[in-house]
């Protein structure tokens, strides 16, 4: 089996985030992959979101509608602190996947620290979820020039974490599988690395399109 197909199988298995930030939960009001592909449609789609809020605003006092809101302070300094882990995680990566028992013990590479700074570990991680966060932007004002920036992004993010998150977990076990060994837990720990680097820049250019500072 290639690291391609087991990285897929993976995904399907464990939850990786597979899952669009702009789909939403409702069947019937899922976004066209037209409408993700046309710019004219994307503008028209926030300004729909836009307007929804603002009726719901103005009718309802609904607790609702608040959720439905665009991203909140809070939800910003969760993409801040969660961007400067994944900084932190790449410029101190030997040390951070590498664990030692207590007394001077046996060390050993682990891939777990990895999966916890993308926010796929624990709901206290600031990274958890954050995709919920990207699709309350159809909710703000954005510069319409950085509309196709921003989309990409946000779908490039999804495709990075979901192949580190794949690879970082088949690393977990890569000593134990037939034929395994550490240097399957070091390949596969490359590559996971590799997307977590791709994660670093596209989380940078979605900070970018919403004005949030690093």
């Amino acid at each position: 089996m290639t690291m391609k197909m087991k990285a897929c199988l993976m995904a399907l298995c464990y939850g990786a985030v597979t899952t669009s930030a702009f789909s939403p939960a409702v069947s019937s009001n899922r976004i066209s992959t037209q409408l993700l592909a046309n710019p004219l449609s994307r503008r028209g789609w926030f300004q729909t979101g836009a307007a929804a809020v603002t009726i719901a605003t103005l009718g309802s006092s609904s607790p609702v509608w608040a959720a439905a809101g665009p991203p909140s302070q809070a939800d910003f300094k969760r993409i801040q602190a969660g961007y400067t882990g994944i900084v932190y995680l790449l410029d101190n990566w030997d040390k951070e996947t590498t664990t030692c028992r207590d007394n001077g013990g046996e060390c050993k590479r682990d891939a777990e620290p990895v999966r916890r700074y993308l926010g796929l570990r624990y709901t206290t991680d600031p990274l958890f979820q954050i995709e919920k966060v990207f699709e309350k932007v159809k909710n703000m004002e954005i510069d319409p020039d950085k509309l196709d920036t921003f989309f990409e992004a946000t779908e490039d993010w999804n495709s990075a974490i979901t192949m580190s998150n794949s690879m970082a977990f088949i690393s977990q076990f890569g000593e134990y599988n037939p034929g395994g060994g550490k240097d399957e837990v070091l390949k596969y720990l490359d590559e996971s690395k590799k997307q977590v680097i791709i994660a670093e820049r596209t989380l940078r250019t979605i900070m970018d399109c919403l004005d949030v500072k690093p």
